[in-house]
C-alpha cells in the first residue's frame, strides 16, 4: 500500500463490510468479487494514488475498485494511472432530481395512472429501446455535445444544463475513441431507463432539514411532489469499459505496471490507453446526460398528458441537480497545503463540492452542491449539500446510495418477489416494472440501510443533510 486505506463507517457499517470478508474467508477466496476491505487495500496500492483510498458508508465489492471507493492520482507523476474499474461499466450512472409545484393530495387519488403514464412513456427493462428518433450522426453529436445537443434538439431546456454536474457536458469527448460496437449498442437506447437498480420514482418532501438550502432548490414544504430518474449510459459505456480493458492489459505489460489485482487493469494517464479511454470515458458520460435528459422530456410529457392544460413550466418541473455516480475527472485539490492537478475516481461515489466552489452553479454558491441520494425500493432517499470538510478530506465527495448487503444471486434465492410487491403495496407506493421476478435484486432487504449511510456523512461531515424524500411510485424495468 502506497496511501493508508480510509472506511466512513458506524457499528452497523462496519459489522456489514467485516461480514462481506469473512463470507469471503469461508468459501476459500473463490468466485464472487474480492471483499471491499481488500479492494481498498488493493487501490491504495496503485501507482501515483495520493492521500487515501477512501471508503463511503455504502461501500461493498465491485469490479477492481469497491462500490463506494474514491481515489484521486497525481497528473503530474509520470507513473500515475487511470484504471476503468475505479469508474464502472455503467459509466455517468447517476441521479437528476426534478421538482414540481404540485402537493402529494394533488396526485394521491390518480398516483397509479400518472405511474402508468411514465411506465408507457419511458422504454425500460433489459433490451428496451428508445422513443427519441436517432441516427448515427445524432448519436456522434450527443457523444461530443453532451445536454448542448439535447438543447438544440428541443429535448432539454437552456437551463437544465445550469444544474448539472459539469453543465451536462465533458469537454475532453472524442467520439472517434468509441468504438463501433459501443456506438452500435448505444444507438437504439437514447431515452431509455434500463433495468437493474435504475429507476424513475414520483417522491414527496417527507422531512426539511435545512430550509435555507431546500428554498434554493425550489422546495418550500413537506409533501411538495418530486421526480427521480436513476440511470446511465446503458450498452454504450459497458462496451467502452470493456474495450478499454482489453487495451490496458497489453499497455501494463509494455510498461511494466503490476497490480495486486487483474480487475485492477490500468494504463498511465499521459499514455495513449490512458488518453483513449478518458476521451471515450468523456463521450459516454455525455451519452448519461443526454439519456437523463430524454427520460426528463419524457417525464415532463406524461404529466403534461396527466395535468390537461398545464405545461411542464407552469408545474415548474426544473431540474433541480443532476450528479454521477460512476466517474473519472481532473480537478486541483489542495493536499497536504500543496495545489495539486488530480485525476479523480469516484465509482459509487457522488462529487460533493462546498459553498463557493467555482464548479457550482451561481444560485447554490452558498449553500453548496447538492447531492442526490437514491435509496432502496420503497424506502427514502436525500438531498445533501457538499461541505468545506469533505473537500478537504474526501476530495469533496460523499456516499451515493444505500449500498449492496446482499449480492443479487442471494437475494433472488431468498426472497418471494410477490412478497416484495406487497410490502409496497401496504406502503401506498405505486409500482410498474418490467420483470416482476426481478425486483427481489432491489428489495430493501438487499441493500443497507440509506439513512444509516446518510446519518454516517452528515455526522462525519463530509455532507450535510437536506431534504428526505419518500416514495409515491416506482417505474422499474
Amino acid at each position: 500500500m502506497r496511501v493508508p486505506g480510509k472506511f466512513y463507517v458506524n457499528n452497523k457499517l462496519e459489522k456489514v463490510i467485516f461480514d462481506e470478508l469473512r463470507d469471503h474467508c469461508h468459501r476459500g477466496a473463490f468466485g464472487g468479487f474480492l471483499p471491499a476491505v481488500k479492494q481498498i487495500s488493493n487501490v491504495a496500492g496503485l501507482p501515483g494514488i495520493v492521500k487515501h483510498s477512501i471508503a463511503m458508508p455504502d461501500v461493498h465489492a465491485g469490479y477492481g475498485f469497491s462500490i463506494g471507493n474514491v481515489a484521486a492520482f497525481d497528473m503530474s507523476q509520470p507513473t500515475a494511472v487511470v484504471s476503468p474499474g475505479g469508474v464502472g461499466f455503467d459509466i455517468n450512472c447517476g441521479v437528476r432530481l426534478i421538482r414540481t409545484n404540485l402537493m402529494y393530495k394533488d396526485i394521491v387519488d390518480i398516483q397509479e395512472s400518472l405511474a402508468q403514464t411514465l411506465f408507457d412513456h419511458i422504454p425500460v427493462g433489459v433490451g428496451s429501446k428508445g422513443i427519441i428518433p436517432t441516427n448515427m450522426k445524432d448519436l456522434v453529436s450527443a457523444l461530443e455535445m453532451g445536454m448542448d445537443w439535447s438543447i438544440r434538439e428541443g429535448y432539454a431546456w437552456p437551463e437544465d444544463k445550469e444544474h448539472c454536474e459539469e453543465y451536462g457536458r465533458m469537454l475532453g469527448a472524442d467520439a472517434t475513441k468509441v468504438s463501433p460496437r459501443a456506438k452500435k449498442r448505444g444507438l437504439p437506447q437514447m431515452g431509455t431507463l434500463g433495468a437493474g437498480n435504475h429507476y424513475i420514482e414520483i417522491q414527496r418532501v417527507d422531512e426539511i432539514y435545512d430550509k435555507f438550502a431546500a428554498k434554493k432548490m425550489g422546495i418550500f414544504t413537506e409533501n411538495q411532489v418530486c421526480v427521480m430518474i436513476h440511470s446511465g449510459s446503458r450498452g454504450l459505456g459497458h462496451q467502452v469499459a470493456t474495450d478499454a480493458l482489453v487495451q490496458m492489459e497489453a499497455a501494463m505489460e509494455r510498461d511494466k505496471i503490476h497490480v495486486n489485482d487483474r480487475q485492477l487493469a490500468c494504463a498511465l494517464i499521459s499514455s495513449q490507453e490512458g488518453k483513449d479511454y478518458l476521451a471515450a470515458m468523456s463521450a459516454a458520460a455525455n451519452f448519461a446526460w443526454v439519456n437523463r435528459s430524454s427520460m426528463t422530456f419524457l417525464t415532463r410529457q406524461a404529466f403534461q398528458k396527466i395535468f390537461k392544460g398545464s405545461s411542464a413550466d407552469d408545474l415548474d418541473m426544473h431540474v433541480i441537480y443532476d450528479v454521477s455516480h460512476n466517474i473519472a475527472k481532473i480537478e486541483q485539490h489542495n493536499v497536504d497545503g500543496k495545489l495539486m492537478k488530480l485525476l479523480v475516481h469516484r465509482k459509487g461515489s457522488t462529487r460533493a463540492f462546498p459553498p463557493h466552489h467555482p464548479l457550482i452553479p451561481v444560485d447554490y454558491q452558498l449553500i453548496g452542491q447538492p447531492v442526490l441520494i437514491g435509496g432502496t425500493m420503497g424506502t427514502c432517499s436525500y438531498v445533501l449539500t457538499g461541505t468545506d470538510k469533505g473537500m478537504r478530506e474526501t476530495f469533496g465527495s460523499t456516499c451515493h446510495g444505500a449500498g449492496r448487503a446482499m449480492s443479487r444471486n442471494r437475494s433472488r434465492k431468498c426472497l418471494d418477489y410477490k412478497q416484495v410487491l406487497q410490502e409496497l403495496e401496504k406502503k401506498n407506493i405505486s409500482i410498474r416494472v418490467a420483470s416482476p421476478k426481478l425486483v427481489m435484486e432491489e428489495a430493501p432487504e438487499s441493500y443497507k440501510d440509506v439513512t444509516a449511510v446518510v446519518n454516517t456523512c452528515h455526522q462525519a461531515g463530509i455532507s450535510k443533510k437536506c431534504i428526505k424524500l419518500k416514495p409515491v411510485a416506482v417505474v422499474k424495468g
